[in-house]
Order: structure tokens, then sequence, then C-alpha cells
């Protein structure tokens, strides 16, 4: 209770943010509209382009909050020289927050209402949205937001809309503005609604470049006329279910998300090819020591130089450690169960891919709903290996992986604060993990660690019995054989294995793109397992024979060290992949890559450790050992 209660007041210290009294609640998505029925615009968000998280209110910059009155509307067309058409509206009032789900909070929308009036199925060339006084501050702030390349996102029936807020002409790449470049902020905007059946199906935003202002020059005060036209378009070929499977061809999204297929199937290849090597030569050399050892007699065994067979009276001396050994193996099993869970769901539609925040939301529930895996499988270890402090492996179970979460976000939340980021999470989304973890993920694993005291096998399976008095390890051995070379080799071959896939991840993770072939994923999840076993079973047969027993850890970290070069490629991305820049983003991006990685460690680490136990359980119980 006492770590509930420190975990409470951080998050109460790192995420006090204002909410407005005033909410508006969200329309049901896919309704029928009937003709001339209003339709709701939700602004939800600026930001720069190549920052995704770095994130602020759409009304942070000098937008319109109110719709103009009739008698400004007239004036304004009559100067512009267009008639006004189109059925009467009602006003509607911008800057109002909408509630939100809990995925939507965690990924930095903050929606709120906007002044626009439209109505279904009525086209309008054009409409005054307001007329505007734009001071010095305001211009400033916008010159700076279109120097930073910001971009807007809007919604309509849960469909994202997004353009820019202006542009820079002849700006020098490297310097940035110089005399003779312009900035331009976009005034008008063109909405371009699709429907079918009486829903909204398709929706899409576009600026007009003879509307533009020019902002170059922010020494004076400027009068600035927002205006907006829409378009109805017919989609007959385009169902509801089908409506946002257009976005990953969104010409906004900087490259098309195409899959390479020929690199995909190479990597399966050389997976299967490596996988398959490593079988034979085990098998020929392990069927070899099996030969030797069975015709051997303890009295020759005892003249052999060296051998696996030696140190049969260490093998299964257990790990130092024990309760974070017990814990980190527990909590790995939790997390493999989280990751092919949520693949499974992803793939078959339980959880949309498509609706914003709902994967980390699923990641979230998922985590505290398998706690029970974790905290059972951390105390049945801990007490085959005749321990006893079985509460305290219980607690560091259930702290191992949400303790450096949260030390995390108190890191970037605090930062996103300080800019006034939406990318700060608020308070009621804090106290909803807090109450899970609370009130779900805890008593879950308390109640597994309990089952798994109270009912869960103490047997360990030992086939050999284990000496009182340690072997002495070996010292000299070739360079290739030591451990810093088999760690390298531990994490670069099961890394290989997803290198291709990953760079599409990271895509969708910090970039603009919706990643949708978690079929492919689960794929890859498989083989990095897979490669994961056998790299791991090899590296612990080398280990064996020189006679070093202590390979508990050393198998665990073995199989972790992915997640290592994981992070160690987000590096790599971030400077040459991604445009990405600022202390907000960077502390975003690395602080989570870095738990991200931390999970892929023990998720591994604990999957490479237990396919090692069955190894060696399994080549120990064949040969005869006194």
């Amino acid at each position: 209770m006492v770590c509930n209660k420190l975990l409470l007041i951080l998050g109460l210290l790192s995420s006090t943010t204002l909410v407005d009294a005033a909410k508006v609640r969200r329309a049901k998505y896919g309704q029928i509209y009937k003709e001339h029925d209003q339709v709701h615009i939700v602004v939800n968000k600026v930001g720069p382009f190549n920052n995704p998280t770095e994130t602020y209110r759409y009304y942070s910059l000098p937008f319109c909050h109110e719709h103009s009155t009739e008698e400004e509307e007239n004036e304004a067309a009559a100067e512009e020289d267009v008639e006004i058409s189109g059925a009467e509206s009602v006003k509607r009032q911008g800057r109002l927050r909408h509630k939100q789900r809990f995925g939507e909070s965690i990924v930095g929308d903050r929606r709120e209402t906007s002044p626009y009036e439209i109505s279904f199925l009525d086209s309008v060339d054009w409409r005054l949205l307001c007329k505007k006084l734009l001071q010095k501050e305001d211009l400033q702030k916008l010159k700076d937001a279109i120097h930073n390349t910001y971009f807007f996102e809007m919604f309509v029936e849960d469909l994202p809309m997004w353009g820019y807020i202006g542009e820079v002409a002849n700006e020098d790449i490297l310097v940035g503005e110089v005399e003779g470049s312009t900035t331009h902020l976009f005034t008008h905007l063109h909405f371009t609604l699709g429907h079918n059946n009486g829903q909204i199906v398709s929706a899409k935003v576009t600026t007009d470049l003879d509307r533009r202002v020019d902002i170059t020059h922010i020494e004076q005060d400027l009068h600035v006329k927002f205006s907006y036209a829409v378009e109805w378009i017919p989609e007959p070929d385009l169902p509801w279910k089908n409506r946002m499977l257009r976005y990953a061809d969104s010409r906004f999204l900087p490259t098309k998300f195409e899959i390479h297929w020929l690199a995909i199937i190479n990597s399966i290849v050389l997976v299967l090819l490596l996988t398959a090597f490593l079988t034979i030569i085990l098998l020929r050399v392990l069927k070899n020591d099996f030969s030797r050892y069975m015709e051997l007699d303890d009295d020759v065994m005892e003249e052999e130089e060296s051998g696996w067979k030696l140190i049969h009276g260490d093998v299964f001396r257990f790990p130092t450690n024990p309760i974070f050994f017990c814990a980190a193996v527990g909590v790995g099993n939790q997390l493999s169960l989280v990751t092919f869970f949520h693949l499974c769901l992803a793939l078959t539609g339980l959880i949309s891919t498509t609706r914003r925040g709902s994967i980390l939301a699923g990641v979230v529930v998922l985590y505290c709903l398998t706690s029970f895996v974790g905290g059972y499988t951390s105390v049945r270890l801990f007490r085959q290996m005749n321990q006893q402090n079985w509460v305290q492996c219980i607690i560091v179970s259930a702290l191992l992986f949400p303790a450096p979460c949260v030390f995390v976000f108190m890191w970037v939340n605090s930062i996103a604060l300080v800019h006034g980021s939406t990318s700060a999470l608020p308070f009621t989304a804090i106290l909803t993990v807090t109450a899970l973890f609370a009130f779900i993920s805890f008593p879950l694993t308390v109640f597994g660690g309990i089952m798994a005291k109270n009912y869960a096998s103490t047997d360990f399976g030992a086939p050999t019995r284990t000496t009182k008095v340690a072997r002495e390890i070996p010292t000299e051995i070739p360079w290739y054989r030591s451990r810093p070379f088999q760690i390298v080799i531990a994490g670069f071959l099961p890394f290989s294995a997803i290198y291709i896939e990953l760079h599409y991840i990271f895509a969708s993770m910090w970039g603009h793109q919706i990643y949708t072939l978690f079929g492919i994923l689960l794929l890859a999840f498989f083989l990095l397992v897979i490669v994961t076993f056998f790299i791991t079973v090899a590296l612990l047969y080398f280990q064996l024979a020189r006679e070093d027993h202590r390979w508990w850890w050393a198998s665990y970290i073995n199989g972790g060290m992915t997640g290592i070069f994981i992070y160690a490629y987000s590096f790599y991305y971030y400077f040459n992949r991604s445009g990405m820049s600022g202390v907000l983003q960077s502390s975003f991006y690395f602080g989570y890559m870095a738990v991200v990685s931390f999970a892929f460690f023990l998720m591994l680490g604990s999957a490479g450790f237990q396919f090692s136990l069955v190894f060696v359980k399994y080549i120990y119980s064949r040969v005869k050992c006194d």
C-alpha cells in the first residue's frame, strides 16, 4: 500500500493540468445523417510535423473561436465578390473541450469544438469563418509555427484530417529565413467530405494558395479574414467499415507505406537456415558427446581434460540474487503473454488498430489482467530454488517493470508540462492507470504468488545432485568464447530477424504512419523467439563445454540482448532516419524507447532462459552421473 500511495503522489506532482469545467459530450460516430443535418468539425492539436510527440492544443494559436455573424458574412462576401449559398446552420461555440477516451488521452489528443458551420449534403463555395485582428504577439506565434512546419489535425466522424498552417517561400534549408524569403499563412480551408448511405465515409482538408496572407513583417497589427468551403462527394464504393483504409495512402503522409516482401522473405529464409544449421550442429555434437560419455567409466572420466559432464555437480547450483532472477523470469513470461494476446486481438480486429490510442490502452489493460502469470511463475521458480522469502519476491515482481515506467513517465511528463504540450498526461488518465495497478495488477500478482506458494510443486526436477563445494571455473579461454563476444552474437542474430520490420514499426510509433500489417508482425515475433531460443542454447552449450557452470544469468542476458540492440537501433533511427529534434521530442523518444527495450530484454531473456533450462535438464538426464 505504501508503494501505491507513492505512485499516486508522484503522478499528482507531475501531472497537475488545468481542466475546463465545461466539457462537451462526444458525438456517437457512424450515425445516419439526413439532408441539412448539422455536421460537427472537431479540432484536436497542432505541432511540428517532424516531432509527432510535440503537440499543443489547437487554440494555443490564435485561430477563430466564434463564427462570424450574418452581417459580417454578407459584407465579406461583397468584398470577395462571391455568393453565400447553402442551408442555414446553427451557431456553434468553439474551444469547448470534448470528453475523451482513455486511449486518446494517452496519445495526447485534446479534442475541442470548432465554430465551423457545416450541414449534410450542403456544399458551400465560400463562407467567412471570422475576421480577426492579429496583434504582433499573435503574428509572431503563427510565424514561428510556420517556420517549424506546424500542422493541424481535425476530425469529422472520427475521420482525421491534416493540413499545414502555412508555408515559407525562398527559405534557406540550413540558415532558415533569409532576405527575400516570405512567410504565408493559410487562411482558407476547403473541406471535401465523402458520403455513402447517409454516413460520412471520407474526409479531407486542403488549403487555397490564392487565399494566403503574407505575415513576413510583423511590426504592425494585421486584420485577417479566415474562411472555408465545403464540398460533398458521393462514395458508393466505400462502406463505413472500410473508411480508415485510405489513410495508408494519404498524400499528407511523407511516404507510401510499402512492405518489401522480397526482403521479408529473405529474412525468413535466413532465419530458417540459421535455426536448421544450429539444430543439426547441436544434434551431431550432442550425439558424439553422449556416445563418448556413455562408454567412459568414472575413472577414465576423471582423466578427461574438459567437457560439460565434468560440471554435473555444479550446473544446477542456483544463481545469485534469486529474488531478482525469479522476478525477471516471471515478468518476462507476463510480457510475452501480453505481446502474443495483443497481436492476436489486433489481427482479429477485436482491438481497433485505427482508433486513436487503442493499442496503448490495450497494452495497459492486458498487462494488468495478466499479472497473475507474473506472480505465479516468479514465486513457483523461487520456491523451487528452496527460497523462503516469497513475499519479497511478489513485491519485486509487481514493481520490476512498472517502476522504471513511472520513473521515465515522471521525467517526460515534467518536460511536457514545462513546454505546455498535450503530451502531458492529464490527471484523470494518471488516476485511471494508478487505479488499474492498485486494484487489478498488484492484487493479481499477489494472488498468483499465493497460488504458487500453496499449490505449485516445489520439486525443481534436477537430474543430478549438486555438490557442496563449487568447482573452479577455468580462466584461460579464447577470445571468441569470452562473454563480451558471446553477448554481441546473442543480440545481433535475433535482431537481424526483425530488423526490416522494425523500421516500419518505428515509422508508425514515431511518425504519422498507420500500421495495419499485424499478421507480418506476429510472424516476425515468432521468428524472433525461435532465433532467440536456438542462439541462446548454442551459446549455452559452448559455455558448459568450457566448464563454466554459471549459466543462469548468462542465458537470461544472452536472450535479452536483443532489447539492447533495439535501443541502439533507436539512436540510429533518430539521427539518420527521422527529422525529430528538440528537448521534448528527444525526452519522449529515448525515454519510452528505453522502456520498450527493457520490455524486450525481460521478455526474450525469460524465453531464452526457460528454453535453456529444458536443454540443460535434457542433456544431463541422458548421461550417467553419480
